[in-house]
Parts: C-alpha cells; structure tokens; sequence
C-alpha cells in the first residue's frame, strides 16, 4: 500500500523547500521528490504542450517551463488544464516510489509543493517549510528577478503559508539564517528517530 510511512514536505514559493530537502537528506532521511517527477513528465509530453500552447515553448525537445509559467500563471483555464493532463500522471510516478519506500517500514518524505492546495494524497503527517510572507516576497524578486506584481501573484495563487502553518503536523522555521536552518532540519529528524525505530536496511 502507498503513503503508508510518507510524509508531505511541502512550504510555498520561496520558503526554502529545496534547501530543506537537501539538509534532510544529508540527515539520513529519504526524499520523493514531486517536483522532478513533475519536470520529468513535462518533458515526456512536449509534443501535447507544444501542440496545446505552442511549438514556442519547447527548446530543444524539452519544455521550457519558465515561459510557460508566464502563460499559465496568467491564465486560470490554462493552467487548470494543464494540471488536468500533468497530475494523474505525476500521481501514478510518486504511488510507484511510494510503494518501494514503505516495504522499509520507516518514514520518509515525499517533497509535495501544492499537497495542501491538491488534497490529493492520502498522506496523514506533513511538515511544512515556514517563512513570513514579506520574506517569501523578497526571497523570490531577488531569486527570480520578477517584479513585485507578479511574484505576489505567484506567491498567492498558492494557499497562504499561515494557513499551511496552521494545518502541517511540524513546522521547520526558515526565517532567518542558513545555520538556524540547519539546526530546525536536524530538529525534525531527531523527531521523526524519536517516533520511529531504525529503518531495516
């Protein structure tokens, strides 16, 4: 059965996520990681992509996803359309490297951006990855160099990060600098050992 030892890693734009990730993993922990499934499966159906929105947003053979981004971003049919096509495919990839995790018998993550916004894993225990918003603002118009407009309107086609806060079974706290990071990341898998056993190897 998948899901059955997973939990959600999620955050918003901008919280650190991918750094999280990395520190965790360094931790010992095991990551699925939805996102380069995601990118994986983008590029399997370029053809759909260029044939829905457009040959000019496939660079040799692969999506160009920044591009796309803009489109989607600004479009809510377009993106809910593609989430449509996208979603049951990247579902069955994760259920497949779910199901191999749980024969260890021990917890791991699976890094799931919009697992609140979706509801659509039965995963029971999340931990989300928490900035203030002002900082998740800044954090993403000095990381992708948009305007302000346009990160708030990434930043807010996601479910608030208080609310995310509010529902995740843990926090680790990225409001501040790289070494407390580090600190919150071996926090939680101190935790997450405390809960469990030690996996079998």
């Amino acid at each position: 059965m998948a899901f059955e030892y997973a939990i959600a890693l999620t955050g918003g734009i901008a919280t650190g996520k991918s750094t999280v990730a990395s520190l965790l993993g360094l931790n010992g922990l095991r990551i699925i990681d939805a996102d380069t499934i995601s990118h994986r499966i983008l590029d399997e159906n370029a053809s759909w992509i260029s044939e829905r929105f457009g040959s000019e947003f496939i660079k040799n053979g692969k999506v160009d996803r920044p591009a796309l981004g803009k489109v989607i971003f600004a479009d809510p049919a377009s993106k809910k359309e593609l989430e449509a096509f996208l979603h049951p495919k990247i579902r069955s990839a994760i259920e497949e490297q779910s199901e191999k995790q749980d024969a260890l018998n021990y917890p791991y993550l699976i890094d799931i951006p919009l697992f609140f916004e979706t509801a659509s894993y039965p995963i029971k225990n999340s931990v989300v990855v928490y900035t203030p918003k002002t900082l998740q603002l800044e954090r993403f118009m000095k990381r992708n160099g948009f305007s302000e407009e346009e990160s708030l309107r990434r930043i807010e086609s996601q479910m608030d990060i208080e609310e995310k806060k509010a529902r995740a079974t843990w926090m680790i706290d990225n409001s501040s600098n790289l070494k407390h990071l580090q600190n919150e990341c071996e926090r939680f898998v101190e935790t997450i050992k405390g809960l469990y056993p030690a996996p079998k190897v």
